[in-house]
């Protein structure tokens, strides 16, 4: 009889033991946890030094498992984020001005608008590959500011021909759909390219 008793003690504590285990995440889980919420945080918080914070959260909090805590990764993400936008909208732009039904004001306002995120894809990738340099063993402090110095003067004139490319949009004459739609994926290559300049430049902070 006692043995039956501490046999079904035996067994229900095992199955206490087996619930609690099942219930609570393991340590490695909880680290694991713990570091993706570090993640987010720092992405959010570095964001929040942004012009367009929401937006930067949005297109950067995916990458997050990436970036981790690195303000290298960080810029370096916004830039890749940036470029992938503008040739999405280059290509869709080329297609666009091939069609029927634009008035010629529209085409030709299409076409310098390609012309110029064709510039801006350009300067953006030479950062990306110039930020890839950062990581660099032996760098001097004058070498990285001279590199982030390029950085921040390409990625200003992507920014420069973005916003020319929206600019040629305006009057009403340019009023329509067309103009509706360009817009606002230009302005949101613009608003993830000045993200990004200023991810940059707060990257370029810390090694004054």
């Amino acid at each position: 009889m006692a043995a039956s008793s501490s046999s079904s003690a035996a067994a229900f504590l095992a199955a206490v033991v087996a619930i609690s285990l099942l219930a609570s995440p393991s340590s490695a889980s909880r680290r694991s946890l713990s570091g993706a919420t570090t993640n987010t945080e720092f992405i959010r918080t570095s964001c929040s030094a942004t012009t367009y914070p929401q937006l930067c959260y949005n297109s950067l909090s995916a990458h997050a498992t990436k970036i981790q805590t690195s303000a290298r990764l960080l810029a370096s993400t916004a830039l890749d984020v940036a470029l992938s936008s503008a040739k999405t909208t280059s290509d869709a732009m080329i297609k666009l001005q091939q069609s029927h039904g634009l008035s010629p004001r529209q085409s030709a306002a299409m076409l310098d608008c390609v012309e110029e995120l064709g510039d801006s894809v350009d300067q953006i990738r030479q950062s990306i590959d110039e930020m890839a340099g950062a990581r660099g063993a032996g760098r001097s402090p004058a070498d990285f500011q001279m590199m982030i110095s390029d950085v921040q003067t390409w990625v200003s004139a992507a920014l420069t021909d973005e916003s020319t490319c929206n600019d040629g949009f305006a009057g009403k004459e340019m009023a329509g759909e067309t103009k509706t739609v360009v817009r606002g994926k230009i302005e949101t290559i613009a608003h993830l390219t000045s993200n990004a300049l200023a991810l940059i430049n707060a990257y370029a902070t810390l090694h004054h």
